[in-house]
């Protein structure tokens, strides 16, 4: 049988949100990476905003450019993105923000999967600020998240104490994923977006 465009895998990438040390993000984004290797339909890819050296002035130098040279062709080939983020002070990091903000046409007519982690909200009002941001951007955020409240005791030596609940929702993200990065990738090829 042969695969069409429409049924062709899509290109995904992760975004690993956090730069601080000590971070746990790394944990979630492995046991998330190894949901969407299971499946035929992704072909992900790894952004970690610890590896982005992204100044904050938003001046066009040449350092700034040699940092994006990293970054930006893979935001732009992206069919969809999956954000990962902690919960830092009821929003999301600051290191995230400066990526996002880095970039604009990448983010487009795309849609964004969300992921957190945190305390006793799960990240979710970083979830919530993110939804504003990226429409803004003119990116789609799905409606399905996956969150993990007190989220280190989730974990046990980087593997879910109880994945049930946790790979139920990625399944269900995922699936979203794919509808809506399907969609959004031949509405891109008919017609370009126009911002």
């Amino acid at each position: 049988m042969e695969i069409t465009e429409t049924q062709a895998p899509l290109a995904i990438t992760l975004i690993v949100g956090s730069n601080r040390h000590g971070r746990f993000g790394p944990v979630v984004a492995d046991w998330l990476l190894d949901r969407m290797r299971d499946r035929d339909d992704l072909l992900p890819d790894v952004v970690d905003v610890a590896d982005a050296d992204l100044p904050t002035t938003f001046a066009p130098t040449a350092e700034a450019t040699a940092a994006r040279s990293s970054i930006t062709p893979n935001l732009a080939a992206a069919d969809a993105f999956v954000v990962l983020t902690p919960e830092y002070n009821h929003s999301y990091p600051a290191g995230l923000k400066n990526l996002i903000d880095w970039h604009f046409t990448e983010w487009q007519a795309k849609p964004v999967g969300l992921v957190s982690y945190g305390g006793l909200s799960g990240g979710l009002r970083a979830v919530e600020h993110l939804r504003q941001v990226f429409a803004e951007l003119h990116a789609v955020t799905l409606r399905d998240t996956v969150s993990f409240h007190n989220a280190g005791a989730s974990f046990d030596e980087g593997w879910l104490k109880d994945p049930t609940a946790p790979d139920a929702a990625a399944k269900v993200m995922l699936d979203q994923l794919v509808w809506w990065g399907r969609g959004l990738r031949e509405a891109r090829e008919r017609r370009p977006y126009g911002a």
